[in-house]
Formats: C-alpha cells, structure tokens, sequence
C-alpha cells in the first residue's frame, strides 16, 4: 500500500487490503469466553516475502460494561499503523443473533504518505467501519454465518470513500457471502469504480470510465500469514491463552462440566475484583492504552489509543519502543513501568513484601496442565476485522447459564451495558440503532440483549 504512487491506485490497495481479511473466520459458532477487565494479547509475524520486516500487534479489554477491546498494529518496515476499538452492541431477531458495531472505527495510517508524512501521529489516515455480523438458526434449523449491511472506508485527505454492502441472503433468493460496492469522488458524488463478488471467494473491481474489469483480490487461494505468540511457559497470567487455559484444556477432553467450573471462577474473580475496587474508590485504568486526545487529532470514536508514542525515526527505532512496551518476542520479559499497580482489598495491608492485587486473577488454583495444548484460543487466530489484525479468541459476553445467580449478580447482569453476545460469536460490524442499517429478518426487529 505504501509503495503505490497514485493517490487513487492507493486507496484501491487498501480497499483491497480491508476487504482480504473477511473469509478467515470461525469455521463455527461456538460457546463464548468472556473477556475479562484487563485482559490482553500480543503477538508478531514475520513476513517471508520482505524478509527482515515485521508487524506487531498489543489488545487488551478496556472496558468490560460496556465491552470494548483495543488494539494496536504495526508494520515498522511498511509504514502501516493501525488503531481501533471494537464495541459490540448485541440483538437478537427471533431465529437470529446480530453483533452490531454501530460506534466502532478503525483507524489506519500509511506513515510515509500524506501532508503529515514524517510527523508526530502523522500519515495519509484512512477511516474504516465494519459490517455486522449475524448467526443464524439459533432456536430451529442449521447455523449459519453471515456479514451484512454497509461498511466503508474513506480518506477524507484524498477525497475518496468506498461503500461496500455485505448482502445477506434473502429467503427464497440470493447468495451467501455476496459483496457489492462503489468507490467514489466524496465531494461530488462521482462513482469512479464499482465493486462485486464475493467476500469468501472471488471480488473484482470495474473502472467505471473504461468498462474495464479485473480481478481484485481470490480469497479461495488467499494463504495468511500466520502469527507467533509466544510460549505458555513466559506469559503473564491475565494473557488470554494462560487465562482461559483451564477452560480450553477442559473443552479439549470433553469435559464440560470442568470448562464450566473454570469459566466461573474466572468469571466470579473479576466481579469480586470490581466489588473491591467499588468499596475502595479505585479507578480502573487500562494497561496499554489511554482515552483519546481529539486535541492531537486523534479519532473520537477509537475512544483508547495505546498510551506510548511511536515516532521513532526508522523502523529499527519504532520496533525498539513497541517492545519496550509489552512482551511479544519470545523470551521478552515484562515491563515493570507497564504494570497495573497494586490495588489492596479494603482494610487489608500487605505483608512480608508481598501484594495482594486486586488487578491479578489467580489462575495457578485452576489446576493449569502443562502438557495439553489449546483449543482454537490464539493458537489459531482467527484474523480480523481488517486483513492482517487478529482477534486473539472469541470476544464474547456472558450467554444464559443454568447457574444459580444471588439477587446481586442478576441485577448486574440485566443492568445498562450488560449484554448476552458480543462482536466474536457474530463478529463485529458498523450499523447499530434499532434496526439502523440492519437487515429485516422476516419481519423481527432488532431488540437489545438487556431487555431479553
């Protein structure tokens, strides 16, 4: 992308690059983990066709009611940046589940072009939304997957938007997976390219002024880059693989009724940390990211950017601050200025050295086995919403137990925010209000998860 020359012939890359991503998804609908406060995943890849370069990736759970998920991405070496927040709000219509991202951006930044090339924050910026996500068939009939609705990606510098429409198949007529859409002038109008096919197969792309046709981008042959994390053995214990290793390892020998329990206990611990904090006027803080600053003319709608400025000069410079902020590396250790500091329960005063930190889910008592691996959490990314990031599992609120609840716990959890599925078991998508931008499906309206 930032090797194209021609301002049109660039945006067209990174429409290409936005719409590379959507056909490596869930090969299925799965039972959700909740992301817990504080939680967080890193990784990197190493790209066999440039050797020598790299691209690094920081998220972590901002917000747990209501969710958000940040996350930072780096290509050093291609002068790619990318920032967002994933926000899910979640719907349910009759058969149907929807995961609708009506206020969640992205942000992406080619470093080396634009009028800010060069400079603090600076960079040619592109503003990308995402499609909402549906699940069909959950009460009667076969699963099924879907994107839907509009999404766009506009560079305001350049005076360009595509509008892209996820078409989801209609009852008796239509196809699955079907895309359509227009790149045009912002200012006027002017429809320069038009877009069709196929998000999980083949998307061509059509020059409006010569009628000419080519192929853009064949997902059926697409092979992804897979990413590096690193070992079980160095991360952190509020590290996504580690966390919720208990639950995986149980849902690998079948045992649910042990992946259950584990996921509880995760579950409880995080509300029994929210109770202390409450009691003791502690503010939660995200480790890696800070609010937005619009000031610096940074995206409203991000809400949280990763709190360490990357402007090092050349890549070998960025590529030393972004390790200097978590381990992503193999064999990286922590950075002791990046910690959550200690928070102490109320009344209680640490002794013999030690903390007790309000902030710290103990997972050592959930009886970790060293020698099985996990199950599709990580491991297996699942790449998304804009080509090369990764969601590094399932982001998913809590769905109905049969768990008995105290009065306490089911207030929480019909209360504001509260929500029954979230952006990784339908995905994440642009859209949202009571039916805004949505699709009629067979006549349900969309209805809030906190008001079923």
């Amino acid at each position: 992308m930032t090797v194209v020359d021609d301002p049109t012939e660039r945006f067209i890359s990174v429409v290409k690059f936005y719409l590379s991503g959507w056909h490596i998804k869930p090969l299925g609908v799965k039972k959700p983990l909740n992301p817990i406060l504080g939680e967080y995943f890193t990784c990197h890849w190493d790209f066999d066709e440039t050797p020598g370069s790299q691209a690094f990736y920081i998220s972590e759970q901002t917000s747990h009611h209501p969710p958000k998920s940040s996350y930072f991405y780096m290509a050093p070496h291609h002068g790619i940046r990318i920032d967002g927040t994933l926000k899910p709000q979640s719907r349910f219509l009759g058969n149907s589940a929807a995961s609708v991202m009506s206020t969640s951006v992205v942000v992406l930044r080619l470093l080396n072009r634009g009028a800010t090339a060069g400079k603090p924050d600076g960079g040619e910026k592109y503003i990308l939304t995402q499609p909402n996500m549906y699940v069909r068939g959950i009460l009667f009939g076969k699963m099924k997957y879907e994107l839907g609705d509009h999404s766009y990606v506009k560079c305001p510098e350049l005076d360009l938007v595509a509008d892209i429409d996820f078409k989801v198949k209609g009852f008796f007529t239509g196809a699955y997976n079907v895309i359509g859409g227009q790149i045009k002038r912002e200012s006027t109008g002017e429809v320069l390219y038009e877009i069709t096919g196929s998000w999980s197969g083949e998307i061509f792309i059509k020059d409006c002024l010569t009628g000419k046709k080519e192929l853009l981008f064949d997902a059926t042959n697409a092979q992804p880059t897979p990413p590096t994390v690193r070992p079980l053995s160095e991360q952190e214990e509020r590290e996504s693989q580690k966390l919720w290793r208990p639950v995986t390892s149980a849902l690998k020998t079948k045992d649910q009724e042990g992946a259950t329990e584990a996921k509880f206990k995760i579950e409880d611990r995080q509300r029994e940390e929210a109770r202390l904090r409450e009691a003791d006027g502690v503010e939660w803080k995200p480790r890696f990211f800070r609010p937005v600053d619009i000031s610096r003319d940074e995206e409203g709608d991000l809400d949280w950017i990763l709190s360490t400025n990357i402007d090092g000069a050349t890549p070998e410079e960025k590529i030393k601050q972004i390790l200097n902020i978590a381990p992503i590396i193999t064999g990286s250790k922590p950075i002791s200025k990046y910690d959550i500091p200690p928070h102490h329960p109320h009344g209680e005063v640490p002794t013999n050295g030690s903390t007790n930190d309000a902030n710290q889910v103990e997972v050592d008592s959930l009886a970790l086995d060293s020698g099985k691996d996990l199950v599709d959490c990580g491991e297996a990314d699942i790449l998304g919403p804009v080509g090369l990031i990764p969601i590094h599992r399932e982001i998913i609120s809590t769905v109905p137990s049969t768990r008995p609840e105290t009065e306490n716990e089911e207030r929480r959890r019909s209360g504001p925010g509260a929500s029954l599925l979230s952006a990784r078991s339908v995905g994440s998508a642009s859209g949202g209000g009571t039916n805004k931008g949505g699709h009629d499906d067979g006549g349900d309206e969309f209805v809030d998860a906190e008001e079923v």
